[in-house]
This record gives C-alpha cells, sequence and structure tokens, in this order.
C-alpha cells in the first residue's frame, strides 16, 4: 500500500499542479483575478517593469515545473523546496485580498477554497518526503 499510495501521491500533485499550471499559460485560470490583484499589491511594487502578463507566464511555468518534479523520485527535495514557496506565495491571498477569499469569516469564496486546499497539497509533498524513494 505504501508504494502505491506514493505513487499515487505523486501523481496527483503533479496533475493539479500541472493542469492549474497549463490553465494559468493559457489563459483560462479562474484565478487569474485573484492572482492580478495580489500582483498588483507586491511584485509590481517591488518590479515595476514586470508586467502582469509576462510574470503570469513565468508563474505558470514554476507551476508546471513543480508539477514534472514531483515526478522524479531524485528531485524530491528541490520539488518540496519550490513546493513551499509556491504554499507561501499562494497563500498570501488570504490576508492581502480578503475581500477575493472571504464572504464572511470563515466561509471562503471558490477563490479562497482554491487556496484551502493545499492543506491537501502540503499532506501529500510531505507523505512523498517521508517516502525512502
Amino acid at each position: 500500500m505504501q508504494k502505491i499510495s506514493i505513487k499515487f501521491a505523486r501523481l496527483a500533485i503533479f496533475i493539479i499542479y500541472f493542469w492549474f499550471g497549463l490553465l494559468k499559460l493559457i489563459g483560462e485560470s479562474p484565478a487569474s483575478p485573484m492572482v492580478k490583484a495580489l500582483f498588483s499589491q507586491t511584485t509590481a511594487k517591488i518590479l515595476p517593469s514586470l508586467d502582469f502578463n509576462q510574470f503570469m507566464i513565468a508563474f505558470a511555468i514554476f507551476e508546471m515545473l513543480i508539477g514534472i518534479l514531483f515526478l522524479i523520485p531524485k528531485f524530491n527535495k528541490i520539488a518540496f523546496f519550490l513546493l513551499a514557496i509556491h504554499i507561501i506565495t499562494t497563500t498570501l491571498p488570504l490576508f492581502m485580498v480578503p475581500e477575493m477569499v472571504w464572504t464572511k469569516p470563515f466561509v471562503p469564496t471558490l477563490e479562497g477554497q482554491y487556496i484551502i486546499k493545499n492543506l491537501a497539497v502540503i499532506g501529500l509533498a510531505l507523505h512523498v518526503w517521508s517516502s525512502k524513494k
């Protein structure tokens, strides 16, 4: 069961990250307005010359790379490190653009649920990390 669960965890993380990244890459992500709002409050102030569309392409590729790296056991450490960065940045809307992620206290919007589901991804990643291979 351990072997199967690790393989399934790798596949699940790959599907989530690659698919969501691909949606961003082709301009079809339902999270785009939230990402743009956060971008305006953070990255655009630090790097004003960076265009949102350029950022979105880089962010999409970053997500897709995380997914791919989780499929390859020897890249566990890198994948987990990149996932940690991703989780931290994608949690920011809960605090920085709360009007987009909460309808009222403890009642998330669909975008809020999208972020909160990352707890399951963290659990899967920890399961993969703890495996021998």
